[in-house]
């Protein structure tokens, strides 16, 4: 089975609306992708992401049927919260979250993509590093970013990395990316569509920790 497709992402509304209880529940399974990565510093983000999902589930069992959306609840926030927000509850755990999802898109759109380091093909070195500069970097501060420089270098094999996303079988490696497509095809558009919501409602924060 796949550490990926056992919990595929379900197909968007036509209005790209975010659905919150499927979200939530597809997305509390996430975080064992980073325990993939093999590296201790990347526990730092799964730490994150396990806290940001707690923070939006505690907004959404207050009211289940007021947040039907991801939209529903930023709204009321922004409604409750005035000057404060967009830097509080669920506005800002989200805020964080759909970056550390981000850098799972990236990371897995470039192994399908075959990206590779000719010189050391089996190394994904160059796939993380990609994910990590375009969705986590410019949110980091020059200490954590050394951290996570260092973390880059001791990414695992390919090989033993698309194992792990298969849950320790021995899979072949076109058929383990084949369930990396399969899983893209909902992801992304789900990915995108909270990107597209924070910008519509000029909900993005760009401070650096």
């Amino acid at each position: 089975m796949s550490l990926l497709l056992d919990n595929q992402f379900q197909e968007l509304a036509a209005d790209k609306s975010v659905d919150t209880k499927t979200f939530l529940d597809n997305v509390s399974h996430l975080p064992s992708f980073f325990d993939c990565l093999g590296s201790k510093v990347f526990s730092v983000i799964k730490s994150d992401i396990n806290g940001n999902i707690t923070k939006i589930k505690a907004v959404y069992s207050k009211d289940p049927a007021k947040y039907t959306t991801l939209q529903d609840i930023l709204e009321a926030e922004r409604e409750a919260h005035g000057a404060e927000w967009p830097k509080v509850g669920a506005t800002l755990a989200l805020m964080w979250l759909k970056r550390g999802l981000r850098f799972i898109q990236i990371l897995l759109q470039s192994l399908a993509d075959a990206e590779k380091d000719e010189k050391y093909p089996n190394l994904i070195h160059l796939n993380v590093t990609k994910a990590y500069e375009q969705a986590l970097k410019k949110y980091h501060g020059w200490i954590v970013q050394k951290v996570f420089s260092a973390a880059l270098l001791a990414a695992p094999y390919r090989s033993n990395f698309l194992k792990a996303l298969s849950k320790g079988e021995e899979v072949k490696e076109e058929d383990c990316l084949a369930n990396v497509r399969l899983f893209l095809v909902n992801y992304t558009p789900t990915v995108d569509a909270i990107y597209e919501m924070y910008t519509n409602l000029n909900a993005e924060l760009d401070y650096t920790v």
